[in-house]
């Protein structure tokens, strides 16, 4: 006790920090969380992660102005004793308010209007191709023209999941709804899950989703310690299977790419009829059962079995180009192991990514992801203003001599495979064998 106040320490706070036990600190108010964590619209995974420390920062990019006004019904009447803000979280905190104060959170542009214009325009085209041509290359066409229609509907269906692009909530949900689950057949329920997960975890080898994908790929030898995923709850087995996958990881990314979407249909399932809970489950079943309900008529329509595998083997092929810039824009960056930290956001966030550096007239293709690092520092901001606050990002960065990376789409590319082929030479080393490893060093023994 001092004064009227009742203080804990960083240590204790340290203690509630499981489920059913979730304490956080904000501006150095702590907060019982626990009740309210599966009712928590980012998911109770973001509060797992972060509970039992300050997530201040972490608030702060995730929250409007308006949020912090249901702050106190979670208040334990303690105040954090030892809290101290570092000179980057200060500044940090002193450019997102100087960014909610020019409105750039709420200046959407046009760019929504434009681009559900474009998707609309780009399924008639579709539609027109494979029912009213007979042509194969008409056919070729329309499935192309498919998997760029996906591509722009992930985008929205991003958006939309990160601040709310159009004018309500309803409409905002409806918009998830159409652009998610019944045009491209993933999830938003599953997005927003792994998405908010991977986002406060950045490039955390056992915390962050995004970069677990073992037996396929590796981006780091840690993997090779069949480590636990703490966000599935299950050990990455690094067997024989894996290390051979791995060993060639480098000639096998691209390929993977083109057919990756087959894997978010198989986990949008999984999650959709598992015991999990989240919210909206009934919708999301019924906007995955639109998607393949004219997904598979509108394939049927083709005149024959090898027009038909060769639409959605295209059309599959082409949205490897979003697959392959979500990879680039952090399978060469920085990792580490561990849960994310409240007093270090700003750091882990500039060491997870990588930027894409393109002529603004290019926007529309990577969705603003090109933008990696202002994103991931203001996940509401719109697209359209991330171009204008990346120079300010640049020079945050630049004076607390924190990394700020920015390559052509060729050299994100070049960095991402060196980094995979290196991970894989490591694969191959037989001084490190995996336990019954037979396949591995029959195949490899004369090299």
């Amino acid at each position: 006790m001092e004064g009227d106040r009742k203080y804990i320490t960083g240590e204790e706070l340290k203690q509630h920090n499981k489920e059913g036990d979730l304490w956080i600190s904000i501006q150095g108010k702590v907060y019982n969380v626990s009740d309210w964590a599966y009712e928590h619209p980012g998911g109770d995974v973001a509060l797992l992660n972060l509970a039992g420390q300050d997530v201040t920062d972490a608030f702060i990019a995730y929250h409007p102005g308006t949020a912090w006004q249901y702050l106190d019904k979670f208040f334990t009447g303690y105040y954090l004793k030892d809290f101290k803000v570092s000179e980057t979280s200060k500044d940090y905190r002193r450019l997102a308010s100087e960014f909610a104060k020019l409105g750039l959170f709420e200046k959407k542009g046009h760019i929504t209007m434009y681009a559900l214009a474009s998707i609309a325009l780009m399924f008639c085209v579709v539609l027109y191709g494979v029912l009213c041509c007979q042509s194969v290359w008409a056919h070729l066409g329309s499935a192309l023209v498919l998997g760029f229609l996906w591509i722009q509907s992930a985008y929205i269906g991003h958006d939309s999941g990160h601040y709310q692009v159009m004018k309500s909530r309803g409409y905002n949900k409806f918009a998830q709804f159409v652009a998610g689950n019944s045009l491209t057949g993933i999830s938003i329920a599953w997005w927003k899950w792994t998405h908010n997960a991977h986002h406060l975890a950045c490039n955390s080898l056992d915390y962050d989703p995004d970069l677990q994908h073992i037996p396929v790929f590796a981006v780091n030898s840690t993997f090779f310690n069949s480590i636990k995923s703490c966000f599935y709850g299950r050990y990455l087995d690094f067997d024989p299977v894996a290390r051979f996958f791995v060993s060639y990881q480098h000639w096998t990314f691209y390929p993977v790419m083109c057919v990756a979407r087959v894997n978010l249909y198989l986990q949008t399932f999984l999650l959709l009829f598992s015991k999990r809970k989240f919210p909206d489950r009934a919708l999301n079943i019924l906007g995955i059962l639109i998607f393949w309900t004219w997904f598979p008529l509108l394939v049927s329509c083709l005149p024959n079995w090898p027009e038909r595998v060769m639409f959605v083997l295209a059309s599959f092929a082409v949205t490897a180009i979003q697959h392959v810039q979500f990879c680039l824009n952090h399978f060469a960056a920085d990792v580490y192991t561990g849960p994310p930290k409240g007093n270090d956001w700003f750091e882990k966030q500039t060491g997870g990514t990588l930027d894409i550096s393109c002529s603004s007239w290019m926007d529309w293709f990577y969705g603003g992801l090109q933008f990696q690092l202002e994103h991931h520092l203001f996940p509401r901001m719109p697209r359209c203003q991330l171009r204008r606050v990346s120079p300010l990002v640049q020079d945050l960065c630049k004076k607390h001599n924190l990394s700020y990376r920015s390559l052509s789409f060729w050299e994100a590319n070049v960095w991402t495979i060196r980094r995979l082929r290196n991970v894989a030479l490591q694969a191959r080393d037989l001084s490190n064998p995996v336990p019954k490893n037979l396949l591995w060093e029959a195949v490899n023994t004369h090299g």
